[in-house]
């Protein structure tokens, strides 16, 4: 969500535009890949669904890293197809089958709370925050096999507003793997976080389709030339050096124009 403005036209202030992103990493280097408008002609997993049937296959074994909204049968699958297992995050509602018998991530976890089964559950440390976790592995509906994990913090074991649930189509990763794949997902909101703090993703005002396009166009040219600015690839350090590289050209014009023998409308006039 682009956030809320004031429409002069509606006299009203106005929900802004929703986009669906996609962010492709690799080596290190994280680039936006896709960065479609939302306009709800079209569902969001099945925009997804689209950018994954358009992506080149990955060398190795790629991995699509979600939250719950997009850890659909048909999303997943559409990815696999490409070579990219996923790791996501799903709700607690989700129907698993332990020893066959059907139920929702959330009542298994009660049943484990219930019969004191903290010994079945393991300590998993990502990010220096241990965690408890429980490892499911079976059929869920519509998928033959999968990993569920059930986490805790350690601090906070059994409570229900802290259970998360992880889901892993790749069975070999182990419960560190997961987790330490799914962080890496924290990429995105970063970088949703420095085009709104540094670019005014979220404070752009024009309304037309073709004018978001350009506008996004222009955005994200101006990361991926930060990002080429710094050595480590980092948009922040770039943004930083190219913003001091203006400011001192533009210092040095007025510099030049005040000793010089232009106008003062001239020089003003660099200035703006």
């Amino acid at each position: 969500m682009a956030y809320f403005h004031y429409s002069h036209l509606k006299g009203k202030a106005d929900y802004g535009h929703q986009v669906v992103c996609v962010l492709l990493s690799c080596n290190g280097i994280t680039l936006s890949y896709a960065m479609i408008l939302y306009d709800k002609m079209i569902s969001k997993t099945d925009i997804v669904k689209q950018i994954a049937e358009e992506l080149p296959i990955p060398p190795k074994a790629g991995y699509l890293l979600c939250d719950s909204w997009y850890t659909c049968v048909k999303v997943m699958d559409a990815f696999l197809a490409k070579g990219f297992y996923t790791v996501g995050t799903v709700r607690t509602n989700r129907i698993v089958y332990p020893y066959g018998i059907g139920m929702k991530i959330k009542e298994l976890s009660q049943k484990l709370n219930e019969a004191a089964c903290r010994k079945l559950f393991h300590i998993v440390t990502v990010k220096g925050r241990k965690y408890y976790v429980y490892r499911y592995e079976g059929s869920l509906k519509g998928i033959p096999d999968a990993v569920i994990l059930l986490t805790y913090p350690v601090e906070a074991f059994g409570k229900e507003k802290s259970l998360r649930a992880f889901i892993s189509i790749d069975v070999s990763l182990s419960d560190q793997e997961i987790l330490e794949r799914y962080v890496q997902r924290w990429k995105i909101e970063v970088f949703f976080r420095t085009i709104k703090n540094r670019l005014a993703f979220d404070h752009f005002q024009v309304r037309s389709v073709k004018a978001v396009h350009r506008l996004w166009d222009l955005l994200l040219l101006v990361y991926l030339l930060s990002c080429s600015a710094s050595d480590a690839f980092d948009f922040l350090e770039g943004f930083t050096m190219l913003t001091y590289q203006i400011q001192e050209e533009l210092y040095g014009l007025l510099y030049d124009a005040a000793v010089s023998d232009q106008s003062k409308s001239a020089s003003l006039a660099l200035a703006r």
